[in-house]
């Protein structure tokens, strides 16, 4: 499993929605209008978003930015062939919402 560098949390990240987000990143990056709405609304700089590609927080706000517009979620989990909701609980675990009545 990946580990947080420490002061991240004590929780590990599961590989598979490490790689999920990442996968995600990809098909988002791929349009630009997309990729500059993800930078806004995350308050990322494109070299910060590399340098923290490997920590908790900023998986988190790749996939919640796809729970955010529905469109887009449908659209990237069609493209990394897999369902929405695989997603969305991948979105939920990084986030460290697992569990927690929403």
């Amino acid at each position: 499993m990946t580990q947080l560098p420490p002061g991240e949390g004590t929780n590990a990240l599961h590989d598979d929605d490490a790689a999920l987000a990442l996968g995600a990143l990809g098909w988002i990056l791929a349009d630009e209008p997309r990729a500059e709405r993800l930078l806004a609304l995350t308050g990322l700089a494109p070299d910060e978003l590399r340098a923290s590609l490997g920590e908790r927080a900023t998986l988190a706000a790749i996939l919640s930015f796809l729970t955010a517009h529905e469109s887009d979620l449908i659209a990237c989990a069609a493209a990394l062939q897999v369902k929405p909701e695989q997603l969305a609980a991948a979105a939920h675990r990084l986030e460290g919402l697992e569990g927690m009545d929403a």
